[in-house]
C-alpha cells in the first residue's frame, strides 16, 4: 500500500519537470548542436510550416504549444497524489500503471519540445519515443483486461516493445526494421481492443478489426487500395489478432460519456489539423504565432487528459 509520507507523485513530477527545463536552458545556451539532415536551415520554412528561427527555439510556437502536455500531466499527478492519500480506487487498477500513464502523457511535452526546439537528431528520436511510450499503454492495458494477465506481465511487454522501438529508431529506421509504423499500428490495436473490452463476445470479435478499417477509411486512407497492395500493408492483418484471443474476459465496465468521446474527437480532430500544418498547404502562415501544429499539440494534450478521466470511470464486476 502506498504511504502518503513516502511518495508524493505531484512533488516528484514538479522536480522532474524543473530539472528537465534546467537541462533545456543549459544545452540551449551552449547551442543545440548540428541540425538533423532532414531539417531546414534558419530562415527557411520548417517541415511543420513555422519559419526556422535563430533564437533559443528553432520553432517557437510549435515548441511552446507542448506546454499543454506539461500542464495536463501535472494535473494527472495532482489527482493521483489525492488518490494516494485518500485511498481512492487507482486508475488502471494499478497505481504503478496509473503513474506510468501520467508520466508518458507528461513526457510527450518535453520530448516534442526537444524536436521542434532543437531540430537535432536526438530531439527527433526523443519525440518519436515519447509518442510510442504513450500509445503502447492504451492497447497493452486493454489486452491486460481482456486476458487478465498480471501487471508484471504488462510492464514486461511494454518495456520490451518500447526499448526495441527506441533502439531500432536510432540504429535501424522508424519502421522497426521491418517496415511497420508502430504508432499507426498501435492506434489500430487500441481501437480494436477497445471494441472488445466493450463487447467481449462474438459481436466484438466481428467488429473489432472492421472498426479499425472503417476509421482508416473515414480519415482518407482507402482500405481497398491498401488491400490491393497487401504486400506493403500486411500489418493491417494485425488489427484482427485481438479478436482471436481465446476466452475473452469480461467484467470491465467503463463510462464512455463524455470523456471517451471528447478524447476521440480531440485526437482525431488533431490528426485532421496536423495535415494542414505543412509548408505546401494553403493555410500555412510560417510567421504566425498560431500554428496548426501547435494546435495539434494542444488537442493531443486535451485527448490524454480526456482518456485519463475516461479510465477513472472504469469498474470491474464479477461475471
Amino acid at each position: 500500500m502506498l504511504q502518503r509520507n513516502k511518495l508524493n507523485p505531484f512533488s516528484l513530477a514538479l522536480i522532474s519537470i524543473f530539472t528537465t527545463f534546467l537541462l533545456f536552458a543549459f544545452f540551449g545556451y551552449n547551442g543545440w548542436g548540428p541540425a538533423a539532415e532532414n531539417e531546414q536551415a534558419i530562415g527557411e520554412i520548417s517541415r511543420w510550416c513555422e519559419r526556422v528561427s535563430s533564437g533559443f527555439f528553432r520553432e517557437p510556437a510549435n515548441t511552446l504549444g507542448n506546454l499543454g502536455f506539461v500542464v495536463v500531466g501535472l494535473y494527472m499527478f495532482f489527482r493521483l497524489s489525492k488518490d494516494a492519500t485518500q485511498g481512492n480506487t487507482p486508475l488502471f487498477g494499478s497505481f504503478k500503471i496509473a503513474l506510468l500513464y501520467a508520466s508518458a502523457s507528461t513526457f510527450l511535452g518535453p520530448a516534442s519540445m526537444a524536436m521542434h526546439g532543437t531540430h537535432t537528431r536526438f530531439g527527433a528520436w526523443l519525440d518519436n519515443v515519447s509518442m510510442i511510450s504513450y500509445i503502447l499503454i492504451l492497447w497493452i492495458y486493454n489486452l491486460k483486461k481482456l486476458t487478465k494477465f498480471s501487471s508484471r506481465t504488462f510492464f514486461i511487454i511494454y518495456s520490451t516493445l518500447l526499448a526495441y522501438y527506441a533502439y531500432s529508431y536510432w540504429y535501424l529506421d522508424s519502421g522497426l526494421g521491418i517496415g511497420v509504423d508502430l504508432f499507426e499500428l498501435s492506434i489500430g490495436l487500441w481501437i480494436a481492443t477497445e471494441v472488445l473490452v466493450k463487447m467481449p463476445n462474438i459481436y466484438g470479435r466481428l467488429l473489432s478489426g472492421l472498426t479499425v478499417l472503417l476509421t482508416q477509411q473515414l480519415f482518407g486512407s482507402s482500405v481497398i487500395d491498401s488491400l490491393q497492395n497487401l504486400q506493403e500493408n500486411w500489418e493491417m492483418l494485425l488489427y484482427f489478432i485481438p479478436a482471436l484471443i481465446p476466452n475473452l474476459e469480461g467484467g470491465t465496465i467503463r463510462k464512455y460519456t463524455p470523456w471517451f468521446f471528447i478524447g476521440v474527437a480531440s485526437f482525431f480532430g488533431a490528426l485532421i489539423i496536423w495535415e494542414t500544418g505543412v509548408p505546401d498547404h494553403p493555410w500555412c502562415e510560417p510567421d504566425s504565432w498560431l500554428q496548426a501544429h501547435m494546435v495539434w499539440h494542444l488537442l493531443c494534450a486535451a485527448a490524454t487528459l480526456s482518456f485519463f478521466n475516461f479510465f477513472r470511470t472504469e469498474r470491474t464486476i464479477t461475471v
